[in-house]
């Protein structure tokens, strides 16, 4: 059987799998506490995939009080250097690039031949999604060795969260290829933040296996999901974050979508589809 066929039965069999099951079969089983247990599920996963443990603020990985903590583990200082430079605009998490451009419209390209709406992502949010409408947006995928913490591209004030239920079909390459509209279908929590460059929203995807989405203002937001959109408003200066703060995080490997208003930024040459980029590196610049 030929790789492509591969992923196509792979990406089909997704749509009979009990998805939230697995993920919170998932999220016990990343929780566990078991020495012997949390040791080898950390020790598989370095080896697997090259995990750089010596970024990591604490590299003896039997320190970790479960795979989960191990997952999300806090970095060196020295590790992702920040420029706080207000006329940068930041990458918010480790991985690759799945796409980055401007949003042609309402259209957002997902890949060849896919592609999904502003409103759409957004929870049928017409109004918010006016505001990026030929914006600028970029997708990026986070596999099991990057760092799963996320931080502010620029400073902002944040003014509104949603909680967007919906599936949980994996967010890799081959699926995103074959599953239509996946980010707009897949679970997910949007920020929205006031900033220099106008609104920003940052949209976190839950994918399977995927067994939290938390914020560093509210916690975890979901587990448990929810069979409507949850929605929460922020007063002025309530909860303002500088460029480089930490924002939220993966429990387990994910997505993050940035979205910016028209004509406020540009993407740096490095934002081609595949390119791997860093926390905390420059990947676009504020336009006068």
């Amino acid at each position: 059987m030929s790789k492509q066929l591969k992923n196509i039965c792979f990406s089909l069999l997704q749509y009979v799998l009990p998805q939230h099951a697995l993920s919170r079969l998932m999220h016990h089983m990343t929780r566990c506490e078991i020495i012997w247990w949390k040791n080898i599920q950390i020790k598989g996963v370095i080896s697997h995939y090259g995990v750089n443990i010596e970024e990591a603020k604490h590299p003896d990985y039997s320190a970790y009080r479960s795979f989960n903590h191990f997952f999300t583990r806090e970095l060196k200082e020295s590790a992702r250097p920040i420029d706080r430079n207000m006329n940068l605009v930041l990458s918010p998490a480790d991985g690759a690039v799945s796409q980055a451009g401007a949003i042609n419209g309402t259209n957002m390209i997902q890949a060849k031949n896919h592609s999904y709406s502003l409103s759409e992502l957004l929870g049928g949010d017409e109004t918010l999604a006016s505001s990026f409408v030929d914006g600028n947006f970029t997708t990026i995928y986070l596999s099991p060795r990057d760092y799963h913490r996320l931080h502010m591209p620029v400073q902002g004030r944040l003014i509104e969260m949603k909680h967007i239920p919906g599936r949980l079909f994996s967010v890799n390459t081959a699926t995103t290829k074959v599953v239509h509209k996946l980010f707009a279908r897949n679970e997910r929590v949007v920020a929205v933040f006031e900033t220099a460059l106008g609104k920003m929203a940052l949209v976190l995807v839950g994918a399977i296996f995927v067994s939290s989405i938390e914020t560093v203002w509210h916690g975890v937001v979901t587990p448990p999901t929810s069979p409507s959109i949850r929605s929460w408003a922020y007063d002025d200066d309530q909860i303002s974050l500088d460029q480089g703060d930490e924002m939220g995080r993966f429990n387990m490997g994910s997505t993050i979508i940035a979205l910016f208003e028209p004509g406020r930024m540009a993407w740096s040459d490095q934002m081609s589809a595949g390119s791997p980029i860093t926390m905390g590196s420059a990947i676009g610049e504020k336009l006068s």
